[in-house]
């Protein structure tokens, strides 16, 4: 009985974690971005309901012009989109093999050295973090309008975001399984080879299915500024006021990226059943 009396003496009872008063860190973060807010919504970014019922009527408007769609032009139009799926192929190929040296030296646990380590993280961070819209605009100023500064802005987009997922996948390789090979006297580029690209192949091969289904969508949103593809019908088409060849585009966009992205998911599946 004095033990139970000591124990509950000792032990008082403790708040629970949800309860606990937050950081001023914590508290900061909810009043800055009600500020935000608050200074976006005088300045108009905001959504107004007369607006948007305003919006609504001019959507209205474009659909009964769009409809039935005119398929008058569906020869250029699927070249183009064609251009657009080959553009974002290429471009997803270009970047996962840039992105497969990349993400060893950007590996903290097989990059040779720390300086290494922080100069490939920050390129591919600037990479990631720069839009791909933004990238275009940039390759077009390079090398001129056209589908080769689409494929440029897709590869360098496809490298922030394999770099990023290949770098985390080889620091998930279990240590044994490397420094098993290093004690062998296995130089750096064999443990990469036999240890490393096997154990985190599933890995990659699903990140860059998944890349290249965003990159398709990314490949008709570069064509809106001259990139080549599907965009620049689009664009043309919207700028004409001709609705129901707009329509038409937007249809065969759709169907193509469901198709990648129902292709993608079952590659995916079928790969983490194999692994499993």
């Amino acid at each position: 009985m004095s033990t139970r009396v000591e124990n509950a003496t000792a032990s008082p009872l403790e708040a629970p974690a949800r309860l606990r008063r937050p950081s001023i860190f914590m508290m900061i973060v909810p009043i800055v971005a009600l500020a935000f807010l608050a200074h976006g919504w005088t300045q108009g970014v905001a959504l107004y309901p007369s607006e948007l019922l305003t919006g609504a009527g001019r959507l209205g408007d474009f659909l009964s012009d769009a409809f039935p769609p005119d398929v008058t032009r569906i020869g250029p139009v699927l070249m183009s989109l064609l251009v657009t799926f080959e553009i974002a192929l290429l471009g997803s190929v270009l970047g996962v093999l840039l992105s497969l040296p990349l993400g060893v030296l950007a590996a903290r646990n097989m990059s040779p050295h720390p300086l290494v380590y922080g100069v490939t993280r920050g390129f591919v961070s600037v990479c990631r973090t720069i839009p791909d819209l933004v990238w275009a605009l940039l390759f077009i100023v390079a090398v001129g309008l056209g589908p080769e500064a689409g494929v440029l802005a897709i590869a360098v987009d496809v490298m922030g975001l394999c770099g990023r997922f290949f770098a985390e996948a080889i620091e998930e390789v279990p240590d044994g399984v490397i420094d098993g090979l290093r004690a062998s006297g296995s130089p750096w580029w064999a443990v990469i080879i036999a240890a490393v690209f096997p154990t985190c192949l599933p890995s990659f091969i699903g990140t860059s299915l998944f890349a290249l289904e965003g990159a398709v969508r990314s490949a008709v949103t570069v064509g809106l500024v001259g990139a080549g593809g599907i965009g620049i019908e689009l664009s043309t088409s919207m700028a004409l006021l001709r609705y129901d060849e707009a329509l038409t585009i937007i249809l065969a966009i759709l169907v193509v990226v469901l198709a990648v992205e129902r292709t993608s998911a079952t590659l995916r599946r079928r790969i983490i059943e194999g692994k499993q």
